[in-house]
């Protein structure tokens, strides 16, 4: 158990170290990078093993997905970029003074020590991805990874102690009380991933400080199917990202609105396309478990209540397995329709593979009961119709938007992440990530002396008119 005068003296040090050595050079800041890309890929197999271990039963090879190779595009990016993003922005000086030489510039420089807090449904992506924005940037990291995936957030610990100095990159182990003291640091910025409850926590702790935060939450991000969309590629992509890491991602679909026409049939689709992916799923390595008991208990009671208050349940099982007994916390992919607004299932994010679909006559339905909700991470429309696209997209709000598949807009390379409201506040990854943890320092040189007359006019004692002057130079 780390205490928080072990840590605070961790934090001490770095900020030292920081003075001392000022903002890393560019090739520093790339060392750290290709340190990082060098830990995630010879250790890539360990990775996949402890989360594997953790969950129960994780799908390796969507682990190999995520947390592998899912991670390097930012790494590379970040390398090719950082020295493009690092220099100086030219700013216009105010007139007249620009044309007698004054100049106008921003600098992004480090902020020094970000703490960062990590969740456990993708421990090491949801670490490192963050990462890259913060190294990039120049700051130095306090990381306290997520006691839920305890094998996992060992392994991060071990590995990343040998690859960085203590004043590039500490970790600490431990559970809510060494989360506790850890937001209570005094840092020069506090990155958390996880739910908007505790992020309440978090953000009222890191206020005592005035350390700035970035928050990356969820909520109910929705998927809104137009009627011209192609419903057996829409189900293919839907489930897929439902499924991935059994619905355990901020990003994941959570819930449906879909024609009432077309409902069956997009129900149909989904069940089939779950088949194809899992003919089977109780002893289906490629099917994950649900992290742990207390989650599993969640899910459960979101159901029942969603029965109990009239919705119709599909579960989606294949091969028609008992699942009253198993060895781990799998949950077969579950359409819930018929939906009323009261249930607690349409109204708490849902992270996990129970997927509600909900109908509608016309598509400003949609739109109400989406605004009806917190601000979502992602948004999802499916449809080839750019009107009802743009209505959909123009009429709501979201962190990000994919259209015609879900999930994916995290992926690209050159857009930033992040949420709207509840759903989070900053960005990482790309450009925007890299200014997030960074200081735009503002910075203006003044014209030389020989113009210096310039300023008689505003400079006291005051003759005549100062208005006339003042009229003239904010015009």
């Amino acid at each position: 158990m780390h205490s928080y005068d072990e840590m605070n003296k961790v934090l001490q040090d770095q900020k030292s170290f920081f003075i001392k050595n000022g903002a890393p050079s560019i090739d520093l800041r790339i060392d750290r990078l290709q340190r990082l890309k060098s830990l995630i890929m010879d250790n890539r197999y360990d990775f996949v093993d402890s989360l594997n271990a953790d969950f129960g039963n994780r799908s390796k090879n969507a682990s190999m997905l995520s947390d592998v190779y899912g991670i390097v595009p930012a790494i590379n990016q970040a390398i090719k970029n950082v020295k493009k993003w690092s220099k100086a922005e030219k700013k216009s000086s105010n007139f007249p003074f620009g044309l007698l030489g004054a100049k106008s510039y921003v600098k992004y420089e480090p902020l020094g020590t970000v703490g960062m807090i990590s969740p456990w449904n993708f421990p090491v992506n949801l670490t490192f991805v963050p990462l890259v924005s913060i190294f990039a940037a120049g700051n130095q990291v306090m990381h306290k990874p997520s006691e839920h995936t305890p094998i996992t957030a060992s392994l991060l610990k071990d590995l990343c102690d040998k690859a960085y100095d203590e004043n590039e990159f500490a970790t600490f182990l431990g559970g809510p009380d060494v989360g506790e003291s850890f937001t209570k640091l005094h840092f020069d910025h506090l990155l958390y991933t996880g739910g908007g409850s505790v992020a309440k926590h978090v953000m009222n702790a890191a206020s005592q400080n005035l350390v700035p935060c970035t928050l990356e939450l969820g909520g109910k991000s929705p998927v809104v199917i137009g009627k011209s969309a192609d419903l057996k590629t829409s189900a293919k992509r839907i489930m897929f990202g439902k499924t991935l890491n059994a619905g355990q991602i901020c990003l994941a679909p959570d819930y449906v609105v879909v024609h009432k026409d077309q409902k069956d049939e997009f129900i149909k689709e989904s069940k089939d396309a779950v088949t194809e992916y899992f003919p089977d799923l109780k002893n289906n390595d490629d099917y994950t478990s649900i992290i742990n008991e207390r989650h599993y208990e969640r899910l459960q009671d979101l159901l029942t209540d969603a029965v109990e208050k009239g919705a119709q349940i599909d579960e989606i099982n294949p091969s028609n397995e008992d699942f009253s007994q198993q060895e781990f916390y799998k949950i077969p992919p579950t359409i819930v329709s018929n939906t009323s607004d009261d249930m607690k299932i349409m109204q708490e994010e849902i992270f996990g593979p129970l997927l509600p679909v909900v109908e509608y006559s016309e598509l400003d339905e949609a739109t109400k009961l989406i605004n009806s909700k917190d601000r979502p991470l992602g948004l999802y429309y499916f449809g080839n119709d750019k009107s009802e696209e743009e209505m959909v997209l123009g009429n709501t709000s979201s962190g990000g938007v994919t259209v015609n598949n879900v999930i994916s807009h995290l992926q690209q390379d050159d857009l930033s992440f992040g949420g709207v409201g509840p759903s989070g506040m900053g960005r990482y990854k790309s450009f925007d990530g890299f200014k997030n943890f960074s200081n735009p320092r503002a910075y203006y040189k003044e014209v030389g002396s020989r113009f210096d007359k310039f300023f008689d006019p505003v400079r006291p004692p005051y003759k005549g008119d100062i208005e006339k002057i003042l009229k003239k130079l904010f015009k």
